[in-house]
């Protein structure tokens, strides 16, 4: 797994091993991206259900603002957290961790793309 395109193109991903999380797969994204690609120069994004935090880090590669990543699972944040690290976009991130309804119920702000992949 890796970032596809965009300042952190070419970058390894970590991800959790087992099957509770399941990244999108390189071929999956890229398809995703080409088709939203317009709508993420300076947008705020909100990652649900984060995982590795790979879509996230690939619309901040590719021009996003902002991404929010939310993620209840403690040990898969650790994971959203160092590849924030690895690929140098920690700075323009914001990381969760708490069920996804919960988030919502207080999130205020106004989002220009909303990425789920639960």
């Amino acid at each position: 797994m890796r970032v596809i395109s965009g300042k952190a193109r070419g970058t390894s991903l970590f991800s959790l091993e087992g099957s509770h999380t399941r990244p999108t797969t390189d071929r999956v994204k890229e398809a995703m991206f080409s088709i939203i690609n317009f709508y993420l120069y300076d947008a705020l994004v909100l990652d649900l259900f984060a995982g590795s935090g790979a879509l996230g880090i690939e619309a901040l590669s590719r021009g996003a603002k902002k991404c929010i990543f939310v993620e209840n699972s403690h040990a898969a944040a650790d994971v959203v957290r160092k590849n924030l690290e690895k690929t140098g976009l920690l700075d323009s991130s914001e990381l969760k961790i708490c069920d996804f309804k919960d988030y919502l119920d207080f999130a205020k702000e106004g989002f220009d793309v909303i990425l789920l992949d639960p």
